[in-house]
Formats: C-alpha cells, structure tokens, sequence
C-alpha cells in the first residue's frame, strides 16, 4: 500500500511537473508567436504603405508625362507653324478629347509669355485686355502670362494674367527655371471641394538643349501649361484598386513646411502614440515641396490563434507523424504492386508488338502472294496480242495492283520507322540522274495537265554522293507526285543546293541586293508573276531574280563559303537542301498543322477529288530526319506550296560505283562543248532574242520558248535569219529548236522548226536530240550497261531451282526467268528441293519461298548450307595438298523470294544462310540486283 500509494505521488507529481513544464513551454510559445504577429503585421503594413506610395507615384507621373506631351505638342504647333496650327477651338476640342488620359485634372489651360513692349501688340491680336485675378486690367509689369487656350471646364481662365497672383507667378518662375512640374499648396478645388494643388508646366521654343542652363531655359520659355490636380480623387481610385484597405488608414501630406504639415487626403491622426506607424515619402517631381503618406492599422493587430492552438498543435503533429509513416508504408506497398503491373503490362506491349509484327508479316504476305500473280499474269498478258481496249483494261489492273503494292510499302515503312527498325544504305549515287529518273516518273502527267515541270541543280552540289538513294528518291517521289497530282495550272519546280548557299541567297534576297529587289514576286508587265510558269507562288522567295542569283552569282557565293569552308576541312559531309515548288491549290490554314500527321488530309474531300492515303509526307518526315535532316513547307490557299527538306549526305570522291548508265556526262558527248546556244524566253532573266539576231559569232542551235512564239508576229526572225544567209553573212542558219508543254503541240509547229521538244527536259533527251539535229556520232555503250541485255547475258543457260507451294506463283517466277534465257525447274516443297539438291546437282541457283507448309524456305536453306558443309568436308579430306589450295567451297546462291519485307524476316534470311530476298511482286529493277550479285559474284558497281 504505501509503495503504491508513493507510485501515485510519484506520478502525480510527474503529472503536475508535466502540466507546470506544458504551460511554461506553452506561455514560452505564446509570446514568441505574439512578437513574429507584431513583426509580420509591420512588415505587411511597410508592403501595403510602400507599394501605394509607388503606386501613387506611378499615376501622378502618368498624369504628368500626359502633360508634358500636351506641352510639347502646343510647342510644336504653335510655335514651329506659321500661322499657328492650333486656336482656342482646336485645344479646347482636343483636351476635351483627350481627357481620359488626365482623369485627375479637372482642366487644363496655356498662357503665352508675353514681355511689356508686346502686351499692345497681343492684345490688339487677340482683341481682349488681360486681366487680374480679381477680373481687373491687368496692371502693368516687366511680363505677362495671359490664357489663350483653355478647356472648356476651365474657360473662366480666358484672359486672366497667371502672373498676377503672387503663388501663381512664384510656380511660373520656378516651372520656367526648373523645365519640371511645380505644385502650389493644397487648397479646395472649385466644384468638387476636394484638396488639390495646380500643376504647371513651363513650354519651351523647339531647339532647346536638354543640358540647357537655367538663363537658356527662362529664355526659351514660350508660354505655360497648367492645370489643376484632384489629389483627394487620386487616393480614392488608388486604394479602391488595391486590397487590405479596410486594414489600414492612409494620409497623404504636404511637408514643405516640416513644421505645419498640410493634410492632403485622409483623416486626422489621433492624438498620443500609435503602436504601429509607416511613413513613406513622395516624390511628385517638383524638388522645392515634399509630400509623405503615412499608413497605420485602424485596430490594433489580433491576438493569433497559434498561440493557443501551438501547445495542442504539437500532439497533432505527432499523430500526423505516426499517419505520414504509416501511410508511407502502405504507399511502398502500393507502389510494388504497381510496379508489378507494369511490368506485366510491358511484357504484354512487348508481345503485343511481336504479335503487331507477326501481323504485318502476315498480311503482307498474304496480300502480296496473290498480288504476285496478279500482276505477274498481267505482265505476261501484255506480253502478248492484245486490242486497244484489252490492252488498256490490262495497264488499267496493273496500275491498280501497283498503287495497293505501294500502299503497303508504304504502311509497312511507317512501321518499320515505329519500332526503330529502318536503317539507311550508305552507297555512292549520281544524284543528278536521280533526279532525271524522279523527274521522267512524272513527265506523262505534268504533259497531259500542261503544267511546266522543271529541275534545277546548282553547280557546287557533288555529282556524286553517298547515302541511301532509294529512301532519298521515296521522299522525292512523294513531294514530288503530291506537287503534280494537286496543281492543275502553271507549274512544279524542284531545285536542288547546298545548305550554306541556300542561306546566303535567301539573305541576298531579304536584304534586297538582286538589283535593287527586295526579294518578293513581283509582276511583269503583262501582269503575270515573275516565276516559272508566270502564276504566283507561295514561297516568294522562289522568284526569277532568285534564280538569276543562283546562275550568275555563284563567285561570290563561293567566296563568302570559303571562310567556313576553310573551318569545316577533312569534313567529307554535305548538306543538301531541295525544295519543290508548285502552284497547285495549297493547303488550307486550318489544316496545316496536321500536314504531316500519319493517315490525315486537308479534308473529306482530299482523297475523293485526288486520291492517296495522307501517309506519304509522314513517312517522308521521318526519312528526312534519319538522314540528318528536317522538312518544312509554305503554304497559301488557292496559290500553291513550297516543301522544303534538307539531307545530310557524304561526299564521294570515286564514281566507279555508279551505273554507267545513269552517268549524265556520258549522255552528253564532249562534241557538244563549244557550240552557242541562245534561248529565247518571255522572263526577264533570259530575254536573248536581240541577241540572237545580232550577234556575229556562230550560233548552232536557237532554243525558243512556245509560250512566247507568234506565228503569225515572229515570221520576222525566221526572214531575217533567211537575209543573213542569202548575204553570205552567216554560212549556215542554227537550228531552231521550239520548247512545248504538251505532245499536241509537236504537230502543230512541226512544219516550222527542225525538232519540238516536250518538256520536262532531261539532259539524256537533249543528248538524243542533238545527236539527231546536228547528226554528232553518240559513244557507243557496251552492251552490259542495258539492263535487260545483261541480265540476259548473265541468265542464259543458267539452271535455276524454284521452290513455292503456290503454282501461280511458280508460273509468274518461273515466266520471269525463261523470259531472260534460263532453265527453270520447279517444285512445290522444301523436301522436294533437298531432294534435288543432292551433291552433285546442276543448279547454278534456287529461289525460294519463305513460308511453305510441311518445311518453310529458313529451315530447308539449313538443311541445303548443312549438306553444302557435309559435301565440302569429304571433298576436302580426299583432295591432294596440290588440289586442296584451288579447291572452290561448294555453294549455292539461294535468294528467299518473299512477301514479307520487314526488318525481322530479312534478318531471319541472313541468319539462315540465305544470301539475300526478292520482294513479291519482283521486277526486272530487283531482278537484276540479285542476279548481279550472287549469280556472277559482283556488285552492280563492277558492271
């Protein structure tokens, strides 16, 4: 009993000691958070006095700036005009209108100075006698300032002298002296009854220097502006703009004299100490008064709750504590659990994407199957007799079969670019034969539409490059076929240049130095734009000046490159920009930020009027980007579009890899070099038919634009080239040579000019052309460089196994390959074909198809690489030292012929020994690759 009756002592002890050391720690609690309420309450009534001080500054400032303004307006009107551009009724209709600007002036008025020998003067040329304050004549002094413009709320200053009041004239001489505002002292304005002060202003003649001293500025003074200031209004509107003003009381006052303050705005202080008191100073801009406010609370700051709630607050917190750790846990607990989830939600994207793959494998597979046949029969129907009418439905189905083959690639290469998986060949090209071929795909419709379809390569860009051409061409086939697809009148041009000299071009032409132009398209005398085709463009850059730039600047281009040419050496890349511009129907402004959105088109209408899916200038996007570069475009509705991309590229320093079929430079022959050639054009840039006629040196070929030939007005050149010859003055005439849009136009000046051309021109046309004008001997090519002869040389007698369950398919291969001379056999299996390709066998090659029942085309190309190693071996083991070092390895070219093009399969091929794929449907182009490679064990570039 008495242990237990000592423990509850002890712990009433304890608990009184608790409760004396929580009220002590309360108490502690309470003045510290009493002293940081006083703290914050004056560091929020210095906030709320200053920034109302600021702010009252600010408006006065305003108000005076708008002033100043009026004074140099009147200075400049009335004085610098002869006569006067103002009288009473126009500064009396202006400040009335103006008078949102000054809403705290209840007027404004000008008094002209006038000096005692002028007062007869004036008054005879106003016709009034000044007068006082008190409306009496103005008594005479050494000088006046007598009102003559006033507003109308303060007409009543009409004529009153301003220097006949003593505080009036005091503000004049310091306004004049100090070129600032001055105030008088607060006094009740008339009207309202509010405190105000009045304003005045000194104008000064035009010319006076702003370091002017004072004897200059009293000088230059020209009259006075002044006007009286509702300083009580002022307050009012500030604090009725701004919180906390039921908090605090504000004073505003004059303490010119520190003694005798003056109330300008607010109620008396109290009397006695005020606990809390801020006191901001004012700066009206007049440097001989001072003004303050002064803020204070209207009550007495609260006592705060925290120090009572602080004490209690602390057990809380430590609940908050224990719940924060507790909720953490639960949290971890959460966060595994969903970390878990997505986990398995990646491995199901994953498998979804594998299963994506598979998909696409899949349908394309199965669509190009078919599709092989389909168009494989087609090929070999118009191989044979057909009507017109048959004949046309036939091109009319393979085209259709063509566009659904290059809608897949299409889908398929978006897909390939999703997963990351598209990678980009890095082989030497002729890109200038790149662009011819891109160009001819294009020829036929740009003719049967009449539209001008023209390339323009600039001569800095290399003729040969490396990169991937088939991708580069893809992004001009699409650009390119969306220009000539979408215009119906005037023209398409595509030009090719360097990055550097596009940029210092289009600077040349934004700085206005193409003669004197500013770089915009501008029009001709006719009225057509000065362009290609004489329509307008989107990009007005794209002008025929641009473009004279571009042929007859190229020295100075390349001088002002060869400074960061000179920093970029051992750099062997290139930065190519293409632009293709046309004049089609544009694209609508509200549809051109999805311009390159996968599947979407400027509208519903779109792909009914003009076909096509809205995929192409995505993926063209995004090839543009794999290459290093970016694409971009401008467009107007109803005038056209410009697309521009840019590519990086390498620079090749050997042309053997190319084709030399596609060379351009062997398409013209060096016989040509020399001879002069005029063309006669409408655009400014190539007027030469003066030129034509008068110049003496010998001139073999005149090239003469249709759109400007007259038949009937133009006779005159063809009878004066006649005279010429007929005087013995030129031996033999040039050829004329007339450029046309469409192919009707060739039989209608057929009669009239040795050759029509159709335009768009390639240089392997005009090569043809003159050869056959000027009858120049053409180079003959070896017989390897025509395609179709060579890949018949190659397959001539070859022995070629074909493996695909489907007979169709087998018909179309086993056709294609006859069709160039070899020996075809076919079987329907992959038993059947290791059962043929037993060692020995006679096969020079095997085609293969992928997917086969019973045994696909990966697994019987292991078997045949197997048996190949199995042969090889025993050939090796029964061979003499002597034959065993000119021993060649058994193996047989297999080419897996496939309809599934993505990433995976080819992979797939490789690693199953197969030593490349043929696309379904193949043509000659794929054909003739994988013949050159693998049947005779070259490259196209050792052709």
């Amino acid at each position: 009993m008495g242990k237990q009756a000592a423990g509850r002592g002890w712990r009433s002890a304890a608990a009184a000691a608790w409760v004396l050391v929580a009220v002590a720690c309360s108490a502690t609690v309470h003045w510290h958070l009493r002293r940081e309420t006083m703290d914050r309450a004056e560091e929020r009534l210095v906030s709320m006095c200053e920034e109302r001080a600021r702010m009252l500054q600010e408006q006065f400032g305003v108000t005076v700036n708008h002033v100043h303004a009026l004074a140099i307006l009147i200075s400049t009107f009335h004085f610098e005009k002869f006569p006067s551009a103002i009288d009473q009724g126009t500064f009396a209709k202006y400040t009335a209108r103006t008078s949102f600007e000054r809403p705290l002036l209840n007027g404004v008025a000008y008094a002209q100075r006038i000096f005692h020998h002028e007062r007869e003067m004036f008054e005879s040329q106003q016709g009034w006698i000044m007068n006082t304050m008190k409306r009496e004549a103005a008594p005479p002094q050494d000088e006046y300032a007598p009102v003559i413009f006033s507003q109308d709320t303060v007409s009543y200053l009409a004529r009153i002298d301003m220097m006949s009041g003593e505080e009036d004239r005091e503000n004049i001489l310091r306004a004049r002296a100090t070129g600032k505002a001055v105030l008088t002292n607060p006094f009740r304005l008339l009207g309202s009854d509010h405190l105000g002060v009045v304003l005045t202003f000194a104008v000064y003649r035009p010319g006076l220097a702003a370091d002017a001293s004072v004897e200059q500025r009293v000088e230059a003074t020209a009259g006075y502006l002044g006007g009286a200031f509702d300083v009580e209004s002022l307050v009012e509107n500030l604090l009725s703009k701004l919180a906390g003003n039921q908090d605090i009381v504000v004073n505003v006052y004059d303490v010119t004299n520190a003694s005798e303050p003056m109330v300008m705005y607010g109620p008396q202080s109290p009397g006695g100490k005020v606990p809390l008191l801020h006191v901001s100073t004012l700066d009206f801009g007049d440097p001989f008064r001072r003004h303050e406010m002064r803020c204070r609370y209207k009550q007495k700051p609260p006592l705060p709750w925290s120090a009572i709630t602080n004490p209690l607050g602390t057990f809380v917190i430590w609940m908050l504590v224990g719940y924060i750790i507790c909720a953490a846990w639960s949290r971890y607990d959460k966060v595994s659990e969903d970390c878990r989830k997505m986990e398995e939600l990646k491995t199901q994207a994953e498998a979804a994407d594998v299963a994506k793959s598979q998909f696409l494998a899949t349908v394309s597979h199965e669509i190009r199957t078919p599709m092989n046949g389909v168009l494989g029969m087609l090929d070999m129907l118009l191989g044979t007799d057909l009507t017109m009418t048959q004949k046309d439905f036939a091109q009319t189905a393979q085209m259709c079969g063509r566009a659904l083959i290059t809608l897949i690639n299409d889908v398929l290469d978006r897909a390939k670019i999703e997963a990351g998986k598209l990678e980009l060949e890095a082989v030497p090209f002729d890109l200038r034969s790149l662009m011819d071929d891109v160009i001819s795909l294009f020829s036929s419709k740009s003719r049967e539409k009449c539209i001008e379809l023209a390339v323009f390569v600039c001569d800095d860009v290399p003729k040969v490059v490396i990169g991937d051409p088939w991708r580069y061409r893809q992004i001009l086939t699409n650009l390119v076929g969306n220009a000539v697809k979408f215009t119906e009148r005037g023209h398409v041009f595509v030009r090719v240049c360097l990055s550097d000299n596009s940029k210092l071009e289009a600077n040349k032409v934004l700085n206005g130095t193409m003669n004197g132009k500013d770089g915009k398209v501008e029009t001709i005398s006719n009225g057509a734009f000065n362009t290609l085709s004489g329509f307008q463009a989107a990009d007005e850059r794209n002008s025929w000046e641009y473009f004279k730039l571009l042929l007859s600047d190229k020295e100075s281009l390349m001088d002002e490159l060869e400074c960061e040419k000179s920093n970029q050496n051992g750099s062997d890349c290139v930065t190519l920009m293409i632009s293709i511009e046309d004049t089609g129907v544009g694209i609508p402004l509200h549809a051109q930020d999805r311009v390159f959105t996968p599947f979407m088109q400027a509208d519903s209408s779109t792909s009914r009027n003009y076909g096509g899916t809205g995929i192409g200038l995505s993926i063209s996007k995004c090839l543009a980007e794999l290459m290093g570069g970016q694409i971009s475009f401008t467009s107007r509705p109803f005038v056209g579009s410009t697309f521009t991309f840019s590519a990086v590229l390498k620079r090749s320093c050997k042309d053997t890899s190319i084709d030399p079929k596609r060379s351009l430079s062997e398409a013209l022959p060096t016989v040509f070099k020399g001879m002069k050639a005029i063309l006669v054009d409408g655009r400014p840039t190539f007027s030469g038919q003066k030129g034509a006629t008068g110049s003496r040196e010998k001139i073999s070929m005149l090239f003469i634009e249709s759109d400007i030939w007259r038949p009937e007005t133009d006779t005159q050149l063809l009878n004066h080239l006649h005279e010429l010859k007929s005087n013995c003055q030129v031996h033999e005439l040039p050829k004329l040579i007339l450029l046309v849009t469409s192919e009707e136009d060739k039989d209608r000046y057929g009669s009239t000019f040795d050759i029509v051309m159709c335009k768009p021109i390639r240089a392997s046309t005009i090569a043809s052309c003159l050869q056959q004008l000027l009858k120049v001997k053409m180079p003959e090519r070896k017989e390897n460089q025509n395609r179709p002869s060579f890949l018949r040389s190659l397959l001539i007698g070859k022995n070629i196994l074909i493996v695909d369950d489907n007979k169709v398919n087998l018909r179309v291969a086993a056709a294609a390959l006859k069709k160039y001379g070899a020996k075809v056999h076919c079987v329907e299996s992959g038993k059947d074909a290791i059962c043929l390709l037993q060692h020995p066998h006679c096969f020079d090659a095997c085609f293969m198809d992928v997917q086969m029942p019973e045994m696909d085309g990966f697994e019987a190309t292991r078997q045949i690489r197997q048996m190949e190693m199995k042969a090889n071996e025993e050939m090796k083991n029964t061979l003499t030292s002597v034959e065993y070092s000119t021993f060649v390895e058994f193996h047989l070219p297999v080419l897996a012929m496939t309809a599934d093009v993505i990433q995976a399969t080819y992979e797939e091929c490789i690693k199953s020994g197969m030593d490349g794929y043929v696309s379904k449907p193949f043509d000659e182009e794929q054909l003739y690759q994988a013949v050159s490679k693998l049947v005779v064990g070259t490259t196209e570039s050792a052709v």
